[in-house]
């Protein structure tokens, strides 16, 4: 590069060691923190098999993982096989196809690893590889050639290592950047046909990115495969930063950095923040302006943690600060470029790892307030709670969401990651935490140019959030919709929790479709957070339907445990929704679609009392009940539906069309012969004990047999104002 340059070593390696020795079987690529891509034949040694053996190992045994970090102590873990693609000899030749083999790692790989960013392998380009043993001193240099296939041949140089075992199974990281163009597979042996020895000296074969992509999507990782990280070929030639935005930065970076010794001290800080290597302070040299401007633009944190250098210089006020703030200016218009320091980075997600860990409700609970007008990170939408394993995913999302609204100061606006961090931390019960978390959004608004007052007034939003004491939370709601025709089984899905002041707070919840399963464990989640927050836990669920859910048999969906969540061995330590809490449905798309029924719900709950009309056989039509609940039945507030399912549902929208606000039914009856089946339950029994009666019924009947009665239950009480899809962006 210049006066910068990149340390011989990548930031780590990883390998799949032996059974017996422990020694690296071979190297392997880091796909995702939680995936990790080598050679089939390389698990093959591992497990002490032919090295070619094309059947998939059998079990679930853990295979040990080695990370090795440059300057840091190694890291070792477990891993399981995910994916396998056998290796596939090619008929009288000398290499072979296939062997690849993904493996999901027991736990997170260590945030010092770094998962490789994949590009296509073409001829020409300069390669290196390491063993798989972690020794920097064994890298490999080759140059990618002949494209064969699905494979590509390597040629190295007479001087230097040489690719051999060992090196299977780790990735070809292109030395003109920090891309990997693919992963290395084998040597050519000497002395095989229709090659001599000194043909094969230092010839080797890789499979380039583009059939890795290839191989693993027909085997199914779709998954796996949007994980990774991809530069497109037409962004290949552009990854460095335009000619337009180094002319417009160059002048700036004059005007801070004219002197070249000033220059050359707080560029040796920045590449010391970066893992960069510099020149030494006796050499009297610096960079030139042009160099610099393209590392600030070419590196994700270089600008942050240049001007994180730079602010205390410069101060709050004149024309350095003016000029440090354009610098910052350009620096939020460029896509590499990131908000955070190095430091500054490292320094908020080790906190917020910790708060995640002890309070992991808070992060999403203050997103809600602090960022209700964006677009949540998915970590976010998809639980209360947020994972450790999410922290970083969320920092990551929110440097690149836009600065808050304007302020009354003149100052520039707070971004949203520090609107969020106030938030957190005016909620937090550590002191300690919360003193820190203030202390570090301080010291990135300073470097930022954001006012004192500004930072305040957020401060200010995220105290008074964090002192209101929300009415107690007596319901959860749940709003249900079917995913469409080709996933009948899988719903979308929106959640609030209802107060006892009749206030709604919605709860975050992923726009993509889910399983019963996931809804289940989704509101159980959402209920122990409650709990957490407040002391007290909703046992209330109600469940909004369309017309054509009303037979949906939501109070039968698993909603796990906290130990399952954990322990997967333990996930059958679970109760049904339904067992679990008073569920009960609601329809207000035909309730609302009769003007009456409103009205008529509210009439029959204030002089209904206990009444119930029984529908039997002697009802057998719409006419008949409709006759029924006019006269003698018009003040009811009950109905107890029996009879055949095709009957039944005609009769149920009759029974809400008319205002009648509960309705019990047996969901698997098949004729009026099953009425006996729900006579445990005393469906005409005291009303108000209803949904009591009815969450023991199913917490003891549902474990006895399938023959057992399956009660679902309309409990229309009260106005049910829920807001519309709501999609809004921040207007800055």
């Amino acid at each position: 590069m210049g006066w910068f340059s990149r340390p011989a070593a990548p930031v780590s390696y990883a390998a799949l060691l032996r059974e017996g020795d422990q020694k690296a079987a071979g190297a392997a690529a880091l796909l995702s923190p939680n995936h990790l891509l080598t050679c089939a034949h390389v698990v093959n040694d591992a497990v002490g098999r032919d090295l070619l053996c094309a059947e998939r190992p059998i079990g679930e045994k853990f295979l040990r993982i080695a990370f090795h970090g440059s300057g840091k102590t190694s890291q070792y873990g477990w891993a399981r096989l995910s994916v396998w693609v056998a290796p596939e000899p090619r008929s009288g030749d000398v290499v072979w196809d296939g062997d690849l083999a993904v493996l999901e790692l027991k736990e997170t790989a260590p945030e010092w690893a770094t998962p490789v960013v994949w590009r296509d392998m073409t001829e020409g380009l300069e390669l290196r590889a390491w063993h798989g043993g972690g020794v920097g001193i064994t890298y490999a240099d080759t140059v990618a050639g002949f494209r064969d296939g699905p494979g590509c041949y390597l040629d190295g140089s007479l001087t230097g290592a040489a690719i051999g075992p060992g090196y299977s199974g780790g990735p070809l990281r292109v030395k003109s950047d920090r891309t990997v163009a693919g992963l290395v597979i084998a040597q050519v042996m000497s002395g095989q046909n229709p090659l001599r020895a000194q043909e094969t000296v230092r010839r080797s074969w890789a499979v380039p990115w583009q059939t890795v992509r290839e191989r693993l999507t027909r085997a199914g990782a779709h998954d796996i495969l949007s994980g990774c990280q991809v530069v497109a070929p037409d962004h290949l030639a552009c990854m460095g930063p335009a000619e337009d935005s180094v002319r417009q930065m160059v002048p700036l970076l004059r005007a801070l950095l004219d002197d070249t010794t000033r220059r050359a001290d707080h560029c040796r800080h920045l590449a010391a923040g970066l893992g960069l290597e510099a020149p030494l302070a006796d050499e009297q040299s610096a960079p030139t302006l042009d160099e610099l401007a393209t590392l600030l633009l070419t590196e994700e944190r270089a600008l942050a943690t240049l001007t994180e250098s730079l602010a205390p210089v410069v101060g709050g006020h004149g024309d350095d600060r003016t000029t440090l703030n354009g610098l910052l200016a350009l620096g939020r218009v460029e896509p590499a470029v990131r908000l955070l320091s190095v430091t500054e980075h490292k320094q908020l997600h080790t906190v917020l790892l910790g708060v995640a860990a002890d309070e992991p409700e808070l992060i999403p609970r203050a997103a809600q307030e602090a960022l209700r007008l964006l677009k949540l990170p998915e970590a976010l939408k998809r639980s209360s709670r947020l994972a450790v394993e999410d922290v970083d995913a969320v920092v990551w999302a929110l440097e690149e969401y836009p600065d808050g609204r304007g302020t009354t100061t003149g100052s520039l606006p707070v971004p949203a990651l520090l609107r969020l961090t106030e938030f957190v931390a005016a909620a937090l019960a550590d002191p300690d935490r919360q003193w820190w978390l203030r202390a570090w959004c301080e010291r990135v608004a300073g470097r930022l140019g954001i006012s004192v007052a500004a930072l305040a007034e957020r401060r200010a939003d995220a105290e008074a959030w964090a002192a209101r004491v929300p009415a107690p939370v007596t319901q959860i709601i749940v709003r249900l919709d079917r995913a469409g025709a080709a996933d009948p089984d899988r719903f979308l899905c929106e959640i609030w929790l209802g107060h006892k002041d009749g206030g709604r707070t919605a709860v975050a919840t992923p726009e993509d479709s889910l399983e019963p399963g996931e809804i289940g464990r989704l509101i159980r989640q959402t209920a122990d957070g409650s709990e957490a927050a407040s002391g007290h836990a909703p046992m209330r669920v109600d469940i909004v339907v369309k017309a054509d859910g009303l037979d949906i048999p939501v109070d039968e969906w698993n909603v796990g445990s906290i130990l399952g969540d954990l322990f997967p061995d333990l996930a059958e330590l679970s109760t049904p929704l339904g067992g679990r809490y008073q569920v009960a449905l609601r329809c207000p798309d035909l309730t609302g679609s009769v003007p009456t029924a409103a009205s008529e719900m509210r009439r029959r709950w204030a002089v209904g009392g206990d009444g119930t009309l029984v529908v039997d056989e002697s009802c057998h039509d719409i006419m008949s009940l409709h006759k029924l609940l006019n006269e003698p039945h018009r003040d009811t507030a009950r109905v107890v539906l029996h009879g055949p399912p095709e009957r039944r549902q005609r009769l149920l929208h009759v029974c809400l069309a008319m205002g009648v606000p509960v309705v019990l039914w047996d969901r698997n009856a098949g004729s009026h012969e099953d009425a006996p089946r729900m006579d445990a339950l005393d469906p005409t029994g005291p009303l108000d004990k209803l949904p009591r009666r009815l969450q023991e019924f199913r917490m003891s009947q549902y474990a006895v047999s399938e023959g057992a009665a399956r009660p679902a239950l309309i409990w229309e009480e009260g106005e049910l104002a829920l807001p519309g899809p709501l999609r809004l962006a921040d207007p800055s």
